[in-house]
């Protein structure tokens, strides 16, 4: 693959917007913890729905997280948010069937961070869309399973942050927990995930940085 192209968020728009045409088009928003995939992913949303009303949606892969019931009995759950605490293979599934588009409407799962779970049939993606945005942290990951939704794209872009602004960023989130917990956050689990997105990923069609 040719390395990225890098752009800012009103070209990542009009390419975008011109794809799509004769078929659903799908757009992968992939980055590490932290770099603003779900923010871009809903502007990107937002944008190409005001041109063109009901083009656009947004399919988070977070949504496919295990359910913490599974998590604990695996011994997972301190590192929830790794690859394998993912369901992969029920996403990959989701996807395909989304971009083939056969189906009237369907209904995608979708992760509650006020409740740190994955709510089922949340959000509904209807037929009529033509730009669908996908993010998520493992979405380029060179690595077995995960490696098979690389096909599916049309467009994929990566966001680049500087790993001493995800370390603030991601502090930023976890402000609020006990300092040992918070400590856990950031440097047991946050940051060795951001560093597999960043080292493990293969090389997007465009990279941009966010906000």
């Amino acid at each position: 693959m040719s390395a990225p192209h890098p752009i800012d968020a009103a070209e990542l728009v009009r390419i975008v917007a011109g794809r799509g045409h004769d078929r659903r088009s799908v757009t992968a928003v992939a980055g590490a913890p932290g770099s603003g995939k779900s923010t871009l992913a809903e502007s990107l949303a937002l944008r190409l729905n005001a041109d063109d009303p009901g083009s656009a949606a947004v399919f988070p892969m977070d949504g496919y997280h295990y359910d913490n019931m599974i998590l604990n009995a695996r011994g997972w759950l301190a590192r929830k948010g790794a690859p394998h605490t993912f369901d992969v293979r029920g996403f990959a599934r989701m996807l395909a069937r989304l971009k083939e588009n056969t189906e009237e409407e369907v209904a995608v799962p979708v992760f509650d961070r006020a409740i740190e779970t994955a709510r089922n049939s949340a959000r509904i993606i209807p037929q009529t869309v033509s730009h669908l945005i996908v993010e998520g942290n493992y979405l380029l990951l060179d690595a077995p399973l995960w490696a098979d939704l690389f096909p599916l794209y049309d467009t994929s872009v990566f966001l680049d942050v500087p790993e001493d602004e995800l370390r603030a960023r991601l502090a930023e989130r976890w402000k609020d927990l006990p300092p040992e917990d918070k400590a856990w956050k950031l440097d047991g689990n946050d940051l060795p995930n951001a560093l597999t997105v960043i080292r493990d990923s293969r090389a997007a069609e465009f990279t941009l940085r966010w906000p």
